[in-house]
């Protein structure tokens, strides 16, 4: 199978993380555009090597296209780009030829322009340093209250015309993005809801879009993941079908950090857009372990506590995989050590607890999928990814993160080494990793695990 992949940006979890879950299958043949051609924080992708890269492409059974890369530079320049809406729908325009051209699948999304609820401007414009938060609050109370909200007068005018401007512009944008689906252009069309609250503009859009017959997601990140699987599944000749099973059974109608939707419909709407069929442990393929949380989902880099697992672990018999949530941004130590007591055997098909509760299940069902379906698996890529996975999401983000006050490369190995040799003994590989800090910040690290 032949996949073209856009990334939305060069984030290890962007760019790295498929080609890694697309090499468990050696069968397919994956595409990706050169990395220094993406955005990062400050930089915006080169979209003219892009195209280019798309027009060469040799015939592909699908695309998976990250269009906020095509039409800004990336997510995060989608919040910051300041050009036109007639420079972008040229973009767009010629976006749409290409896929036109290619006879392709063509399975695609779009962000839904994110309000942050706080005054920081490192994803944002300069004037979120000063007035994000009242940006948030004007959204919110304008949207609640069904009128403007007075805190409006709090923004400066230029600035709150300016926001708004970027929004509407956006918005028509990703309309433009829906006249492409009734064309044929695009096989499936997501519109994603990043950071989420109960009232915003954002929150508006996505209703509207829905109005218009378009299809809202909650999360980012991983939506380019779960297509990637949705694409693979569409060639099968039938669904693969997973059980969820929460080990918090009576606390799955909470809801996660970040999003607007319980954990449950989190869970099953991540499952249904890969493509799969959600079934009972009897029926099921794969079974899929949520180590959902109670009360509330806990954040250790934000010292935010919550109570963590503290039950019995066994590993089952069927396939399985975990998608560990209890904690935003890390694993939940006390549930890895359960798990770390057994032997993971032949039947585990994967472990994800990184960032949003969308983003582990979304590049943990992605790897479920792909390993499943291999027409020719390569068990040293699974455990490959699964060495980068425990290395970044349990012993990076819910460990050594929070001893380090600054990105540093000879601080992380060392911190590290310990956790390696616990892994290369659970994985039965030898895991000797490279740390780099790709954006220069404790947020994200790279791991380049060598075998």
């Amino acid at each position: 199978m032949k996949i073209g992949f856009v990334p939305i940006d060069n984030r290890p979890v962007c760019y790295s993380l498929p080609e890694m879950c697309a090499a468990i299958d050696a069968d397919i043949e994956f595409f990706i555009p050169e990395r220094e051609w993406l955005g990062d924080l400050t930089r915006y992708a080169d979209r003219d090597k892009i195209f280019e890269w798309l027009k060469i492409l040799p015939q592909l059974d699908a695309i998976i296209i990250s269009l906020d890369t095509i039409a800004y530079g990336g997510l995060i320049p989608s919040r910051r780009c300041t050009d036109s809406f007639e420079e972008i729908k040229q973009r767009v325009q010629l976006l749409s030829q290409i896929l036109e051209s290619k006879h392709a699948k063509v399975y695609a999304f779009s962000s839904i322009m994110r309000i942050s609820n706080n005054n920081i401007n490192e994803e944002e414009k300069e004037y979120w340093a000063k007035y994000g938060k009242k940006i948030f609050d004007y959204s919110y109370q304008t949207h609640k209250l069904g009128h403007e909200s007075c805190v409006g007068n709090l923004i400066p005018s230029d600035i709150l015309q300016d926001y708004l401007e970027g929004r509407k512009r956006n918005f028509e944008i990703n309309k433009m993005y829906l006249e492409m689906q009734k064309q044929g252009i695009f096989n499936t069309l997501i519109f994603s809801k990043d950071d989420c609250a109960e009232y915003g503009f954002n929150v508006q859009e996505a209703k509207a879009l829905e109005k218009l017959g378009g299809f809202t997601k909650t999360g980012a990140d991983e939506i380019p993941l779960t297509l990637l699987a949705r694409a693979i599944s569409d060639f099968q000749a039938e669904k693969l079908k997973i059980a969820p099973i929460f080990l918090e059974p009576s606390q799955k109608d909470l809801i996660s950090n970040y999003e607007d939707v319980s954990i449950e419909q989190s869970v099953n709407g991540q499952l249904e857009l890969a493509g799969c069929e959600v079934v009972d442990k009897q029926q099921a393929d794969v079974l899929l372990y949520i180590n959902n949380f109670e009360e509330h989902q806990g954040e250790i880099v934000m010292k935010v506590a919550t109570r963590p697992f503290c039950k019995d672990w066994n590993i089952p018999t069927q396939p399985y995989m975990i998608a560990d949530v209890r904690f935003a941004n890390g694993a939940d130590n006390a549930f890895i050590h359960k798990l770390f007591e057994k032997e993971l055997g032949e039947n585990f098909y994967g472990y994800s607890a990184w960032n949003t509760s969308a983003n582990t299940l979304g590049s943990l069902i992605c790897a479920g999928v792909i390993k499943y379906f291999a027409k020719e698996y390569d068990d040293r890529a699974f455990k490959k990814l699964q060495a980068v996975r425990f290395l970044d999401d349990w012993a990076y983000q819910a460990n050594v993160r929070q001893q380090l006050e600054k990105p540093d490369v000879e601080k992380i190995k060392e911190k590290m080494r310990p956790f390696e040799a616990i892994i290369s003994q659970q994985l039965e590989i030898k895991v000797d990793a490279k740390y780099t800090f790709p954006w220069h910040r404790l947020f994200e690290v790279e791991v380049n695990e060598s075998n």
